[in-house]
């Protein structure tokens, strides 16, 4: 086999935080942000593995580095099923597991990295043609990671969905509690304007409780808007 033909010096590329690091980062960012990522890493940690295969360590560290993110974060999201509605979670196994399911191209792809990576470090002549190998999957486990990333974005707009539909009902509810005291509120005005003198205390609390009612709609309104708006940016 021909071989993999290695690219001429480069400057340093920036190496990625330590995978701790990156632990305590994914906490905050959302399943279809580190599936989209995965895309990102997998085209990093090819070319950390060819500068690493010319002798750089810098590389070779910071291609261990990445590929420990990617198998974590790969893991992380395998494991997602586990803690989601049935639905969702079918999606997700079949895009990873079913028929056509990407796991396995995903899974070779890392293993591929690490016997490259375990080779450029040995400085075995047999680094080359793993390179080759690796280079050659490259568009395939493109496709794999796009193809997961889609299955967790399919989730995240039918949770979505299902939390605007939940809101709704929550608003509705308010809207109509509201409405009932309005008509409390005016009823009481009445009693406490018939009950001349005796009843300005009385009218004190309608219209404090009249005050309240007008928040609680002005605050409907804004959720029902703040609703609108994250169905749109959906």
């Amino acid at each position: 086999m021909a071989a993999f033909p290695l690219p001429a010096r480069t400057s340093s590329l920036p190496t990625l935080p330590s995978s701790a690091q990156a632990s305590s980062r994914d906490a905050g960012m959302s399943l279809v942000n580190i599936a989209a990522r995965q895309r990102m890493l997998s085209q990093r940690m090819v070319l950390q593995t060819v500068l690493a295969a010319r002798g750089s360590d810098l590389h070779l560290k910071a291609a261990r580095s990445s590929l420990t993110l990617f198998t974590d974060s790969q893991a992380r999201l395998v494991d997602t099923p586990r803690h989601l509605d049935a639905t969702s979670a079918e999606i997700i196994r079949k895009a990873y597991h079913g028929p056509q399911g990407v796991g396995a191209t995903i899974d070779a792809f890392a293993e591929q990295v690490g016997t490259a990576l375990d080779l450029a470090e040995r400085q075995s002549p047999r680094v080359e043609d793993a390179l080759a190998r690796l280079v050659e999957t490259t568009d395939g486990v493109l496709d794999a990671l796009n193809t997961a990333t889609t299955a967790f974005d399919q989730v995240s707009k039918a949770q979505s969905e299902t939390l605007m539909k939940e809101l709704a009902g929550i608003v509705a509810s308010i809207q109509t509690v509201a409405r009932e005291a309005k008509v409390v509120s005016f009823n009481a005005q009445v009693m406490a304007a018939r009950a001349g003198q005796h009843g300005r205390e009385f009218a004190v609390v309608a219209n404090v409780l009249s005050g309240i009612t007008n928040e609680i709609d002005g605050l409907s309104l804004q959720a029902v808007s703040l609703a609108g708006r994250s169905r749109s940016a959906a």
